[in-house]
């Protein structure tokens, strides 16, 4: 062999030397932990990190792993808790796990856990089963303002993004956000099949959880959160449709507690280079996903800010929830006390006539009308609303005590009743039924 065939064997030999040296994924093995069931978005997440991840020979393998509850918070716990110190695991977060985090008073936050980046951004849909009777955003508006409680909508986790849009939606209806009756789901599966099977009356997703439905013509969507109409999607937005809501949901991507600042930078480098390769570009396109790339101290700072807008959002929209996260209705039981007292104190003069044989008609008429009152005004108190239900209680409270001028005391218990509501509900801000009356009050 001549000397220059020596040194063509050995340079072709290093050269494959170092293809093969290139073509190592830069990691073994690198757990993906989606804190929710199959199905939604961080489940959708994970399984996109875990295609791009090995398809661009930045990982051998990565695993994906679910572990639902309680809008991620019980696997945020136990990323903590198990996984403090590890270099080969991340976890999907976002949006959601801040509002989880408020909703269930989560003892673990995300100040617990090493920030890597923010990755995506989605907008939410809004949509009904194609047999409902709801066939536009106005229909639905309608029928909510008039009775709130009686509309149900489906989505993730309490305190998420799409509880949130719901009460945003409210809010912009002059409905108290807290008589939204949302039924949260612990993943997107179970809720497209609730919404599906009509079990809810309308739901709420990301735009990707849908878009599937929506084409195949079993979902009608009828908005969308975007400030504009995206190419290729023919849903129209909230603010076409007279509401002043843009909303857009974000996932991120954390490490576990503890890590090394040389381990932090090397997941940091490789979230980095997975973002930039053609396979998760391509995954983007196909979900419709925002790109919305954030890493380091801008991040960091990015959600701090985030997590305060949460807190201030959920503190308003919470106002006058129970532990199962529907409004109680205090009102009702107010209206029952206050006829207690009042049979408490008429009861002593009827008894000592009934003792005294000298009851008639005119001494048990005004405990009847009070009684009476009370009954209809529980009765009309949804499906008429405060004001009127208030006017029948005044009126016949009034009747009960000087039955001598109905049509003044009607007057003035009309008066007495739409003022009340002006005080409650726009100047106190609580949460009483508008009724029949919605479109004026």
């Amino acid at each position: 062999m001549t000397r220059r065939a020596s040194a063509a064997l050995v340079t072709v030999t290093m050269l494959g030397w170092a293809t093969c040296a290139a073509a190592q994924p830069a990691v073994d093995e690198l757990r993906i932990i989606a804190p929710a069931a199959p199905g939604g978005g961080w489940d959708q997440t994970a399984r996109v990190m875990q295609q791009a991840l090995q398809r661009a020979g930045l990982v051998r393998i990565a695993p994906v792993e679910n572990v639902p509850g309680a809008a991620g918070t019980i696997g945020l716990a136990r990323f903590i808790g198990a996984e403090a110190g590890r270099r080969d695991v991340v976890m999907v977060s976002g949006l959601i796990m801040l509002g989880g985090i408020v909703t269930h008073h989560s003892p673990v936050t995300l100040h617990d856990v090493t920030p890597l980046a923010r990755l995506t951004g989605e907008y939410e849909v809004i949509a009904v089963p194609a047999a409902s009777p709801f066939r536009s955003l106005r229909d639905l508006l309608d029928a909510f303002t008039a009775r709130p409680e009686s509309i149900s909508w489906g989505g993730g986790s309490a305190g998420g993004s799409d509880q949130i849009l719901a009460g945003l939606v409210a809010d912009a209806v002059r409905v108290s956000p807290s008589r939204v009756n949302y039924i949260a789901f612990s993943g997107g599966g179970e809720s497209l099949s609730a919404i599906l099977g009509g079990q809810v009356s309308v739901g709420i997703n990301g735009l990707a959880e849908f878009a599937s439905q929506i084409e195949a013509g079993t979902l009608r969507a009828l908005a969308i959160s975007s400030a504009a109409r995206l190419p290729g999607v023919e849903v129209p937005t909230l603010r076409e449709q007279g509401l002043a809501i843009d909303f857009e949901n974000w996932r991120s991507l954390v490490a576990p507690p503890g890590l090394a600042a040389a381990d932090r930078a090397r997941l940091g480098s490789l979230v980095k280079a997975m973002v930039a390769s053609a396979p998760w570009r391509e995954a983007l396109g196909r979900y419709r996903w925002l790109d919305r790339y954030l890493a380091g101290d801008e991040f960091s700072r990015f959600a701090a800010a985030e997590e305060t807008r949460v807190r201030d959002v959920l503190r308003k929209f919470a106002a006058g929830e129970d532990s199962s996260g529907r409004a109680p209705e205090p009102y009702p039981w107010l209206v029952i006390a206050g006829l207690l007292i009042t049979g408490a104190l008429l009861a002593p003069q009827l008894f000592r006539s009934m003792r005294g044989h000298t009851a008639d008609r005119s001494r048990r008429a005004p405990v009847l009308l009070l009684a009476a009152a009370g009954v209809l005004h529980l009765l009309l108190l949804e499906r008429a609303g405060f004001v009127l239900a208030a006017a029948v209680l005044f009126w016949l409270t009034a009747r009960a005590f000087d039955p001598l001028h109905p049509l003044r005391d009607g007057l003035f218990a009309i008066g007495m009743s739409a003022s009340a509501y002006v005080l409650f509900a726009h100047v106190l801000h609580l949460s009483l039924p508008a009724g029949l009356l919605a479109g004026w009050l």
